[in-house]
């Protein structure tokens, strides 16, 4: 049997054990590594049949230089770390994992939600400082009866609206790629997004990084806003316009903001957004609980181990890449 090498290019997680279990029916050399740039990943993948990638960049320079490659498998739903045009175009599969999280997130979206509205953060600050007082929360208003927009109706945002709505919230949305019979399923009114910022009292953003939805909500959307928004993002931090954002709340033209994922990650310690007290800031954890974790960690190792066995993995980002690869199709997949 022919030996397999595997790379992984980076990675947060203490283990790579679920990894190496799922993988450990080939015969596969596993190697892991801890790249920063394109010249480390290079020199880590050139000659790897397969990569499993987090954050390190696998550009079109990267791809280009990879002489074996059948697959790139990333961790988690967003592949913004891949140029899939160009795996595409080298014949090189790319796979990701859509289905992980989706409680995890959505649930983390409500809950800084529910800690801007309710100002938990500030109100625990105070108390901790020896000042007991509730006048120092106001203004709070009802959550039941206002308006919820998302920005994006894939499984995240759709888990969400089921959450929200039973708080007697009322659903909008922004996405162009979601029917309106889906929609009306939801009990969800589809608008522009324009339209999405001058009705909502609230905003959870879950659009996908790309090349147009980078920065599409900027000083024209803040500029519309009622000044009692509050905006969550738990997507990717440059989906909004970071300069914008801060703009907007420095102004007052929002009343405050939930992010898990910031322009740059880490954020800088210089970051205005750091000082203000009606932004809650975690550090891209959203996605995080016991059990998706391990769940990321297998479909992600799975996705290499179906194209090494020779079928097209579950999650397949680019299936414009039959064209080139001819693999055979799994009839179930669990």
């Amino acid at each position: 049997m022919k030996k397999f090498k595997v790379v992984v290019t980076d990675y947060e997680f203490q283990t790579l054990a679920p990894e190496q279990e799922v993988l450990s029916s080939l015969n596969v050399d596993f190697v892991a590594v801890q790249c920063r740039t394109e010249e480390e990943v290079i020199a880590a993948c050139k000659d790897a049949d397969a990569i499993i990638n987090q954050y390190a960049p696998v550009s079109a320079k990267v791809i280009a230089n990879l002489e074996n490659c059948k697959v790139i498998s990333r961790y988690g739903v967003g592949v913004n770390t891949v140029d899939v045009d160009a795996a595409t175009q080298k014949g090189i599969i790319v796979a990701n994992v859509t289905d992980y999280s989706v409680d995890e997130v959505s649930d983390h979206a409500f809950a800084l939600l529910l800690s801007l509205v309710r100002k938990v953060v500030k109100l625990n600050s105070e108390v901790k400082n020896g000042v007991w007082n509730f006048n120092l929360g106001k203004p709070i208003y009802r959550l039941r009866g206002r308006t919820l927009g998302l920005v994006g109706l894939g499984r995240i945002p759709q888990a969400l609206a089921k959450k929200a709505q039973s708080f007697g919230l009322n659903i909008i949305a922004y996405d162009p790629y979601i029917s309106q019979e889906v929609a009306h399923q939801l009990n969800v009114k589809l608008v522009e997004l324009n339209d999405l910022f001058k009705q909502s009292d609230y905003i959870s953003v879950h659009a996908p990084l790309t090349k147009d939805t980078r920065g599409m909500i900027s000083d024209e959307q803040f500029d519309l806003a009622k000044k009692e928004l509050f905006i969550v993002n738990t997507a990717r931090g440059p989906v909004i316009d970071e300069a914008a954002l801060i703009r907007a709340l420095q102004d007052g033209k929002i009343a405050g903001a939930g992010l898990d994922v910031t322009e740059y990650e880490p954020i800088q310690p210089d970051n205005p957004l750091l000082k203000m007290e009606n932004v809650i800031i975690t550090p891209h954890v959203a996605w995080y609980s016991e059990e998706s974790e391990s769940e990321l960690k297998r479909k992600t190792a799975q996705n290499v181990a179906d194209v090494l066995s020779g079928y097209y993995p579950k999650y397949l980002v680019n299936p414009s890449v039959k064209g080139k690869v001819h693999l055979r199709e799994k009839e179930l997949y669990v």
